[in-house]
């Protein structure tokens, strides 16, 4: 089984008489809430899904990563995983105590050594790490919306954040882990995804699982954006479509519990990274890898892994070109491929599918399966044209 990103899974939870001394302590200690990117950032530290963090950033390890994509140790590290003070008080904190941690709706699920307090300049931020100060990119929105204050420190989490959806596809790394080893599997290469598989992702998925003894479709189903389909209908996609055309003795599918950054490069290397926590050997990186609009160019998320050796990621990326159906070849392939000109591709932009399926249209199985453009009909009509 491949090592963890930094050689040890982190496990930041408690249980037992642990948990109740940690839960009564956090009664009397300040509380800071957080929003749904950190309770989602929250779950993964404490699970080891973010080793080898323990905490949220201090700020050595803050600017480390804007400035180099390194932790302060100079373990590769691409994303910025960071706790914002909230109100005056938050923001008051002094290091060398401890603070609780609280969801929305204020129940408590964490104490936090508070290690440090610092500011930011977000617009740099934004610059470096997104790649642009554009309002109208999600991550610039975010970086707006809350304080430029930080708190760093390392965290235990004495109750587990509740979920009443996809109980059944919740696995934390030690499970993945084990399952995997459970089934033999040597090679697994995941894939990261929030939108439902079309034809395209589908062939990139069974290209690697000739590679590989196993595939981990590993949906993210934290934070999104608002037009992005939700989380309840893409997963009847997924389910669909591996019940259709998948060996069921080869593809898992489990919810990857992240927020989503839409940082492009960088966040390509963070999704490779994480995968490599819950066991995966192999990753995926196809066209535009978590990229918004047109702030990235269509490959940067596979040329950033070469700013890195090889072994400072560990894990294996696979890298594709855009895929589509050619009517020539009659099957599905890539520039790499076929030999025939776009005349015989066929294509579909997102635009033009997103008008069929509000049409009540199901879009040509050239483009997707007919199961899954049904759920994506149906999602939004109830009824499928005939």
């Amino acid at each position: 089984m491949i090592d963890p990103h930094g050689g040890t899974l982190i496990d930041r939870t408690v249980s037992g008489e642990e948990a109740d001394q940690l839960a009564r302590e956090a009664e009397g200690l300040p509380r800071v809430v957080l929003n749904r990117r950190e309770m989602a950032d929250l779950e993964m530290i404490a699970c080891g899904a973010m080793s080898p963090l323990e905490g949220f950033m201090t700020e050595a390890d803050y600017r480390a990563v804007v400035d180099s994509m390194r932790l302060a140790s100079g373990l590769v590290w691409s994303l910025p995983v960071v706790l914002s003070a909230k109100t005056e008080e938050e923001q008051k904190l002094r290091p060398g105590g401890r603070v609780a941690l609280a969801d929305g709706n204020g129940v408590l699920l964490a104490v936090m050594d508070l290690e440090d307090r610092y500011e930011v300049d977000h617009a740099r931020e934004a610059e470096v790490v997104l790649r642009t100060t554009n309002e109208a990119h999600p991550g610039v929105q975010y970086l707006k919306s809350i304080s430029p204050v930080y708190l760093g420190g390392k965290i235990r989490l004495f109750r587990r954040i509740e979920h009443g959806d996809f109980a059944q596809y919740r696995r934390e790394p030690k499970e993945t882990r084990a399952l995997f080893e459970s089934k033999g599997w040597k090679r697994i290469v995941a894939f990261q995804t929030r939108n439902p598989i079309h034809r395209a992702h589908e062939y990139l998925q069974k290209c690697a699982l000739e590679l590989c003894d196993g595939l981990l479709i590993h949906p993210l189903m934290g934070e999104t954006k608002k037009d992005d389909i939700p989380a309840e209908v893409r997963m009847r996609c997924y389910e669909a479509l591996i019940e259709g055309y998948y060996p069921q003795d080869r593809v898992v599918l489990s919810v990857f519990p992240a927020a989503m950054r839409y940082a492009g490069p960088r966040e390509a290397i963070f999704h490779a990274l994480v995968r490599k926590n819950y066991g995966c050997t192999h990753f995926i990186v196809g066209r535009d890898h978590a990229g918004v609009g047109d702030y990235y160019g269509t490959y940067d998320a596979q040329l950033i892994f070469g700013e890195f050796d090889a072994d400072e990621i560990g894990i294996t990326p696979l890298f594709f070109d855009h895929a589509f159906y050619c009517k020539k070849c009659e099957n599905m392939a890539s520039t790499k491929t076929c030999p025939h000109g776009k005349e015989e591709h066929v294509f579909f932009s997102g635009t033009k599918v997103r008008e069929m399926l509000a049409a009540g249209e199901l879009p040509p199985p050239e483009f997707t399966r007919p199961e899954v453009a049904k759920v994506l009909v149906e999602s939004m009509h109830g009824e499928v044209k005939a």
